[in-house]
């Protein structure tokens, strides 16, 4: 704890006296969080996990993506932003479960819609076959060997990739789990924006849909809401490969944090729950439809 009160006296000056103990929040596999109390109000402090720029994290994207987001409110205000945290205003709020998310599709997918069209340019991109370049580099470099799925999550983010290459390239989230969608008093709100990039917004739909078990009906109502209109079938089958190289990023995610973090979590279940989803997806579903389908 002593780093962390010496983060808290050093917020003293902008933001005011502290006030009692910081408590610890749940939830949360890459940072730690904090609720405290500094010059009478209530905010958020997170402290970036170990070794995490090398998961693809750009603080300064971060940042802006959150202040941005903050604007067109959709994400708790930011009051702090330096490089050993990131200070937040508390927000009265309620975690949301796979379900809960699904049955308010229709006010996150205008709330994602939103932040697309914005006109933020972020300093980083975001793409999922380099990420797992890289992340494959790294566990390499720490002596691991690539879990099975790795390679065939590798060639069908690669195809994928391909196939929907040439798209707009948007300001997007990049990691829409259930733990990053609250209830406020206000409405939905979207929270941890440190993937934050400039990438296919079709890929945080369908980050969206598979995080959250969404149906082929939620899936439906999830593209008409977010565009406003009846899905074309490209775009239909877009989602569905969005889903695919949703699960290729978490299973690569999953094998380097297991050999960066000290957090205490089965990360190498998380990586194979997600490789063997990719796998069954590819091996049973209609994925050569979709592919010829969404490059239509």
């Amino acid at each position: 704890m002593g780093e962390l009160n010496d983060i808290l006296h050093g917020l003293e000056s902008s933001l005011g006296p502290l006030g009692g103990e910081p408590v610890p929040l749940e939830g949360g596999i890459t940072n730690r969080n904090y609720r405290v109390t500094l010059g009478g109000c209530d905010y958020v402090v997170r402290r970036p996990g170990k070794d995490t720029a090398m998961l693809g994290i750009d603080r300064e994207a971060e940042r802006l993506a959150s202040e941005a987001a903050a604007g067109l409110g959709i994400a708790p205000g930011v009051s702090s932003a330096r490089e050993d945290c990131l200070v937040t205003r508390y927000v009265p709020c309620s975690t949301m479960c796979a379900a809960e998310v699904a049955g308010a599709i229709e006010e996150i997918a205008p709330a994602l819609r939103t932040f697309h069209d914005s006109a933020l340019v972020l300093p980083t991109s975001f793409s999922v076959p380099a990420l797992l370049a890289a992340y494959a580099q790294i566990v390499a470099a720490r002596g691991a060997t690539p879990l099975a799925g790795y390679a065939l999550a590798v060639e069908a983010a690669g195809r994928i990739a391909a196939v929907l290459a040439g798209g707009a390239r948007r300001p997007c989230h990049n990691d829409l789990l259930a733990g990053n969608i609250i209830r406020a008093p206000s409405g939905v709100m979207i929270v941890d924006w440190e993937y934050a990039g400039m990438g296919d917004p079709r890929f945080d739909l369908g980050n969206l849909s598979v995080n959250n078990s969404f149906a082929e009906e939620d899936d439906e109502r999830l593209l008409r809401a977010y565009l406003g209109t009846t899905p074309p079938d490209s775009e239909r089958a877009a989602l569905k490969l969005m889903r695919v190289l949703s699960d290729a990023r978490e299973g690569a995610w999953g094998a380097v944090q297991s050999v960066l973090s000290e957090i205490e979590f089965d990360f190498d279940g998380y990586a194979r729950e997600h490789f063997e989803r990719l796998a069954a997806t590819i091996e049973h579903a209609d994925f050569e439809e979709w592919l010829a389908a969404a490059g239509r």
